[in-house]
This record gives structure tokens, C-alpha cells and sequence, in this order.
């Protein structure tokens, strides 16, 4: 794994270039011809290899793909890849440099073989129903257009993919706080909605909830945080996500990580089992029908 440089948007980085090369059809070597670089120039971009990234590279790359309308959110990954390392950890603000729309998340989650998802506060993007997250977006974003509003929440939705497609779907597993049950978003009609959502996952989805009575397992509360791991032969390490109010923070190196599993397995053993949860999670959406 690289040392030096921040290893997360340098990976998205060199994750986006390499799909970009492969929609243009080309190989490396002609890429690297037609801007006048050496083979091993646009490789070591595309394998997020360590050391500085020329802005020039990463403009005349998007020009020969027919991307220039991804070229500044390529260039805020680029800027952030060279900036100093920071012990295996990357902030990334939201609004700086890389648009939401945009953001590493999104890449990582969708090469991701497995997530474990911690939520002591809501549900989780990745299983919100449209209700459920155009209500929170509303909230969020006050000052959007409704246009914007609504592409937001596609891009919710479409993160939901990676959970239902056919071939090698993610496998999750999705611990809740019950307090998440008893939050109201959009309304009763939308919880309702949203709690049957949760009990009614695929297979490869596993919902657990953690009841108010086991008292804080890990002794101290983390906060949300998703521990993602890759298929193996990918250059990906295991990375965790933590989600706050005004941007993410990312870990990949392997102490951090470790931290994050215990304190999601601590929870695990203290969690309602599958089918409880299920059965908690549906009697709290006939409540939530019976008082509208």
C-alpha cells in the first residue's frame, strides 16, 4: 500500500481515469501516446501508485476521453491525492474541491465485496426509501431547487444497486440503534414505509438492531462508520468510513480498521438476531400505521 500521498482520492482517482480509458477504448500505451507520456505514466495513475500527479496528465487525458465535464472534480482528487499523508487518514469537506455527486464514497462502496454499517441516528443511505431520504434532504439542503432535490435523492437511490443486482451483489450487514425506529422522519407514513423497507431486504442484507436495554457495548459511542472490504487481487485495503455534518473521514491503515471491527463486533454480540429484528422492525411499523 502506498505511503506517501493521500491513498483514498488517489485510488478514486486512478479508478475513474481507468474506466474512462476503457469507455474510449483504448489501451494504456495509445492513452499514454496520444498525450505525450510514457505507458508508465497513465499506469501508475490508474494503480494509484505514489508520487506527484501532473495537472497537465489529468487534463489531457479527460480531452482525449471526451470527459472534460468530469475534469475539475478529477483535478480536486488529484490535489487532495498530493497532499501529505496523514497517517493512513483523509478528511474530505464536503463542497471542497470534489462535488458530493462525486465523492470517493460512492467508488469505494461500489467495488466493495462486503460492508459492515453502523447507525446509531438513521437509516443509512444505502436502504433509505425515496420518502424517508426526500425528507431528509429537504431538511439538509433547505435551499435547493426541488430539481436538485430529487437528483439527490436518485443519487440515494442509486447507490441501492450494488445491494440488488444479480451478479455478486454486496454482501451487508447493517446494525441499527433502536432509537432509529423511533425517530421520526417524513412522517408516520414514511417510517411505516421505511421499517418494512429494512425487514423485507435480500439475503446478502443482514439487519440487526441494537436495543436501548444492552447500554453502550463499546463503552464509548463512535458514531456512524461503515467498514468496507474488497474482493481479493483488487488494490483496495480495507477501508472504514466515517460519515459527520460537514464531511467524511476515511482510514485504511490496519490498526484504525481493526478498531472499527471491534467495536462493530462488540455490537454484534449484544444486537437482536435477524429474526428478531425483523419482527421488532415490523411491530413498530404497524404502530407507526395504527396511529395515523
Amino acid at each position: 500500500m502506498p505511503t506517501s500521498g493521500n491513498t483514498v482520492p488517489r485510488r478514486q482517482l486512478g479508478r475513474q481515469l481507468r474506466e474512462m480509458r476503457q469507455a474510449a477504448g483504448l489501451s494504456i500505451a495509445e492513452a499514454a501516446r496520444q498525450i505525450g507520456r510514457g505507458a508508465g505514466t497513465v499506469q501508475r495513475l490508474e494503480t494509484a501508485h505514489p508520487g506527484k500527479i501532473h495537472i497537465q496528465d489529468i487534463v489531457g487525458l479527460c480531452e482525449l476521453y471526451d470527459e472534460v465535464e468530469q475534469q475539475d472534480a478529477l483535478l480536486g482528487l488529484a490535489k487532495e491525492a498530493d497532499g501529505e499523508s496523514q497517517n493512513g487518514r483523509w478528511w474530505h469537506e464536503f463542497g471542497e474541491l470534489i462535488p458530493a455527486s462525486f465523492a470517493p464514497y460512492l467508488g469505494l462502496e461500489s467495488v466493495a465485496s462486503s460492508l459492515m454499517v453502523f447507525r446509531p441516528d438513521m437509516v443509512s443511505g444505502l436502504f433509505q426509501t425515496v420518502g424517508y431520504a426526500r425528507a431528509l434532504e429537504s431538511i439538509y439542503a433547505p435551499n435547493e431547487t426541488a430539481e436538485e432535490l430529487e437528483r439527490l435523492v436518485r443519487i440515494r437511490a442509486g447507490r441501492q444497486k450494488i445491494i440488488k443486482r444479480k451478479r455478486n451483489p454486496v454482501s451487508v450487514t447493517l446494525i441499527i440503534d433502536e432509537a432509529v425506529l423511533n425517530r421520526v422522519v417524513g412522517g408516520r407514513k414514511t417510517m411505516a414505509a421505511q421499517l418494512r423497507h429494512l425487514a423485507d431486504m435480500p439475503p446478502n442484507v443482514i439487519v440487526r438492531v441494537l436495543p436501548f436495554a444492552v447500554g453502550i457495548p463499546t463503552g464509548m459511542a463512535p458514531g456512524p462508520f461503515t467498514v468496507l472490504d474488497f474482493p481479493p487481487g483488487t488494490p483496495e485495503p480495507a477501508t472504514v468510513y466515517v460519515e459527520s455534518y460537514t464531511g467524511n473521514l476515511y482510514y485504511d491503515r490496519p490498526n484504525s480498521v481493526e478498531r472499527y471491527r471491534e467495536a462493530f463486533k462488540a455490537m454484534q454480540a449484544v444486537a437482536l438476531d435477524p429474526v428478531g429484528s425483523k419482527y421488532l422492525l415490523r411491530a413498530k411499523a404497524k404502530e407507526y400505521e395504527r396511529e395515523r
